[in-house]
């Protein structure tokens, strides 16, 4: 699996992020002053200001989200949480064909995260699409879902037609850089947990765990 998608905020989180939001119009820039030379040739939206007091507290709130998530831990194995931004983008406004930067200020990229903040019919257009070695994948969330996929990956935002696309994006860097074997141990995670909620605890399953530990104890770093 090469990317995960799941809930991660609710509708009450997703109302006091609004209200925040709108309570703070004034602190919103250009995307193009955190892209690379490169991603700002395409770059056309709307971000709120990093050094904002409210930028600093609602990424606060997303960092300690992702990182108290099981699922999302066992899939990335987040070392760091970083470079989060929340961007919104108005009609005519996109996202051109990029990839991330490897190494950021804020620590490395292994995998990119987008959070939608809106409901689809909020706006149209605005997908997300991520290019694969032979395939082109797109998305358009459910409000308060998060979209996990490696940093490695060519992606890019279609052009809003109508409306406004709000989301949060980030990065993490994770204690495995490798794709394959964080697929690897997320499988050994998955199964020895179910395994575990289906049957209990055993001899056998200790060793599945202590493998899995082991392995990471390698691959890690």
């Amino acid at each position: 699996m090469n990317y995960l998608i799941c809930p991660l905020l609710n509708d009450e989180e997703i109302k006091i992020f609004k209200k925040q939001l709108n309570e703070n119009n004034s602190h919103w820039e250009d995307g193009k002053k955190t892209a690379g030379s490169h991603a700002a040739q395409v770059k056309y939206n709307l971000q709120l200001k990093r050094n904002s007091e409210i930028s600093k507290n609602l990424s606060k709130f997303i960092s300690n989200k992702i990182l108290s998530n099981p699922l999302i831990k066992s899939f990335s194995l987040p070392k760091k949480i970083h470079g989060i931004m929340i961007t919104k983008s108005g009609k005519g406004m996109k996202y051109g064909r990029h990839i991330d930067n490897a190494f950021m200020p804020s620590g490395r990229a292994d995998l990119s995260f987008t959070i939608f903040l809106n409901k689809k019919n909020e706006y149209e257009g605005g997908k997300l699409i991520i290019e694969n070695i032979n395939s082109e994948n797109k998305f358009k969330l459910n409000e308060g879902e998060i979209i996990i996929y490696p940093s490695t990956y060519l992606h890019e935002v279609q052009q809003v037609k109508n409306g406004e696309r709000l989301v949060s994006v980030g990065w993490i860097e994770s204690y495995v850089k490798s794709i394959e074997a964080r697929e690897y141990l997320f499988d050994m995670d998955a199964g020895a947990r179910g395994i575990l909620a289906k049957y209990g605890r055993s001899n056998e399953l200790d060793l599945i765990f202590k493998s899995y530990s082991n392995f990471l104890r390698i691959l890690g770093n």
